[in-house]
């Protein structure tokens, strides 16, 4: 019994310390003095704090983030802060306006339990507490749950509902998420207000999604909205005012500067995926056997920056292609390597010739050689490879087949973005008449200044030389500052008064508004 009562003698130290736990502590001086009604003097912070870890207890399965609101209140002793600060000045009520007005965001203000939180406000304003007691259920869950839809709201607005890369597999890019700090920072704020004003998206095109959204009648329409005022909602890495934008369902890319367009142009990019595509990954996993591995050529969503032209590129054939499309060519028609410029390697060593391969002695599960397409005319990548730094092998390039851009449908590559005006998009990172005429130069085109036609004669000559073994060879240009590089993801966005719709073309709509059914 001694060694209890020394425990015991610490503890009660450390309580009485500590300020929340003077008599009576803020709470009970702001809500005797606004009541007028001495029952809160009474404000037993003890009893209180029981009361309110059982709350949490019960509150905190329902939470999105529990733990940093656990450890904020226990940083602070489970003092009520957000109803000693903002229930008398009346921002809890403004907060309560703002979750009632979230639906112009597209949110079903019972995500953030909004007629719960009024009605505690309610009984709290209505003063008809008998016993300090009976006040503490109401305070410690108008605390808990305002402090919670504060946090959620807050979050949704400037981060987005879902982060896109835990639902889409080939969601490349870093989007900004909230982070226990600065959840923990919104939750000291001396001002709810301010912090729900900032909380507004600011940018053009959501507000240009949400005017609509407002105004739209069919719940179709509204969807394709929603859906798109929550990827405006995403926190993007910084583009800066320069950058380039691929948005795959419009099959465009943008060259923006201050909001201005600088360059547009079509695109080609990669197919979609098989229908059935996760069902067939399964057997394939199962199986191992190549005729059942599905295709997937979708371009990954990323954002990078352009730190190089290559000039008649050589084609690193992908073992994929290789396995699926080069090895069948081959065997059918024994010319089609040397006919396509292709060169085979095994072991890193070139093959001489190619044709003498007997396809017959390998699988195709295990081919054991690399395949790379020559400059030149046939490449499938054309005159031109804008390269990036990524971890999926993608870039920007020309095309020897243009007849795709006249397509509606232009998701037709195997991954890469083929761009329609390769050359002018040259011109455009490259930054100065010189390194262009240079780069002009490389694809047998004339320069711009005539000054250099000699230069290019001699080159034209040394190619043209029959005495000379003349080997058209890649060559490389760096811009003449990195460019960021943005392919994104929207099917609906405002330009020029209006919104512009585009088809979901990779299904990824169908999967977000899954993701978001928790808002609705």
């Amino acid at each position: 019994m001694k060694n209890f009562r020394f425990l015991v003698i610490p503890v009660v130290l450390c309580i009485s310390a500590c300020g929340w736990f003077k008599q009576p502590p803020e709470i009970g001086k702001v809500l005797s003095e606004h009541f007028k009604n001495k029952i809160y003097k009474d404000f037993d912070t003890i009893a209180y704090d029981s009361v309110f870890v059982k709350t949490m207890d019960d509150l905190s399965e329902s939470f999105i983030n529990p733990k940093t609101i656990k450890a904020f209140y226990a940083s602070d002793a489970n003092e009520p802060k957000m109803v000693t600060k903002f229930y008398i000045n009346g921002e809890l009520d403004t907060l309560v306006n703002y979750l009632q007005n979230s639906k112009i965001h597209g949110f079903n203000p019972e995500v953030f339990k909004t007629n719960e939180i009024k009605a505690l406000l309610g009984e709290l304003t209505s003063n008809k507490f008998k016993t300090v007691d009976e006040s503490y259920p109401v305070i410690a869950k108008l605390e808990l749950l305002t402090a919670n839809a504060y946090l959620n709201y807050n979050n949704f607005l400037r981060y987005g509902v879902v982060n896109p890369r835990n639902i889409f597999s080939r969601y490349y890019i870093k989007v900004k998420r909230p982070d226990s700090l600065n959840m923990s920072k919104l939750l000291s704020t001396e001002s709810l207000i301010d912090s729900l004003r900032n909380a507004q998206p600011k940018s053009a095109q959501y507000k240009g999604l949400q005017n609509a959204y407002l105004n739209a009648k069919g719940e179709d329409e509204k969807r394709i909205l929603l859906l798109n005022m929550e990827r405006f909602r995403w926190q993007m890495p910084e583009t800066g005012t320069n950058y380039v934008q691929v948005n795959i369902p419009d099959f465009k890319l943008t060259w923006f500067d201050n909001q201005d367009t600088v360059i547009t142009m079509k695109v080609c990019v990669g197919g979609k995926r098989e229908n059935g595509y996760e069902e067939k990954l399964k057997a394939f996993a199962k199986s191992g056997n190549l005729d059942d591995k599905p295709k997937n050529h979708e371009t990954p969503l990323l954002f990078s920056k352009i730190n190089s032209i290559q000039a008649n590129p050589v084609w690193n054939i992908p073992v994929s292609i290789a396995q699926s499309e080069i090895y069948w060519m081959a065997r059918k028609d024994r010319y089609y390597l040397s006919n396509s410029n292709i060169n085979v390697y095994y072991k890193d060593k070139l093959i001489g010739e190619p044709d003498t391969i007997n396809w017959n002695r390998y699988s195709r599960e295990k081919l054991p050689f690399k395949f790379k397409q020559g400059s030149g005319g046939g490449n499938a990548l054309g005159k031109f490879k804008f390269i990036f730094d990524n971890s999926s092998s993608i870039y920007l390039h020309d095309t020897n087949n243009k007849n795709g851009f006249n397509l509606s449908n232009r998701a037709i590559s195997h991954g890469c973005v083929r761009i329609e005006k390769p050359l002018e998009f040259a011109e455009k990172l490259v930054g100065d008449d010189y390194t262009y005429d240079k780069l002009r130069a490389e694809v047998d085109l004339p320069p711009v200044d005539s000054t250099r036609n000699k230069w290019y004669k001699r080159r034209l000559a040394a190619k043209a030389d029959t005495t000379k073994a003349f080997k058209l060879k890649p060559a490389w240009f760096g811009p003449k500052k990195a460019v960021p590089l943005l392919i994104t993801y929207f099917t609906a966005w405002p330009q020029n008064g209006k919104i512009e719709y585009r088809p979901d073309v990779y299904q990824m709509d169908e999967k977000l508004w899954i993701a978001m059914k928790k808002t609705r």
